[in-house]
């Protein structure tokens, strides 16, 4: 058996990505497990799977797609290898809505002034 590296950590922070993932079908969550444990093991996770969005201040979206639905999972790092889950949502056009973002950046500001 061949043991799998971990190259990052997934962590959830508050219920904000549990109250999306909950709402979602099984096949869907299946599919974000399944994007979650690629993340963690592959060394450079292609941007098929995890992109940077642009002007934002370190925010990144995990990017699911299950058949004809595609769905968003803002998370940011915290000390390099550590990825926290903010909110997620059902992608219907082709921008972010504005204001997932500002709920992601708030988030992040709430986990980091948390820490401190």
């Amino acid at each position: 058996m061949v043991e799998k590296q971990q190259h990052r950590t997934i962590i959830f922070y508050k219920d904000y990505f549990e109250d999306f993932f909950v709402k979602q079908r099984d096949k869907v969550k299946d599919k974000i497990i399944w994007t979650f444990d690629l993340i963690e093991e592959l060394q450079r996770v292609p941007e098929t799977y995890l992109k940077n969005i642009e002007d934002s201040e370190g925010l990144y979206e995990i990017r699911v797609q299950q058949g004809g639905d595609i769905f968003r999972i803002f998370c940011f790092f915290d000390q390099g290898q550590l990825v926290v889950l903010a909110n997620g949502y059902q992608k219907k056009s082709k921008k972010i809505p504005k204001r997932e973002i500002k709920k992601a950046q708030k988030i992040k500001e709430d986990y980091e002034n948390e820490k401190k």
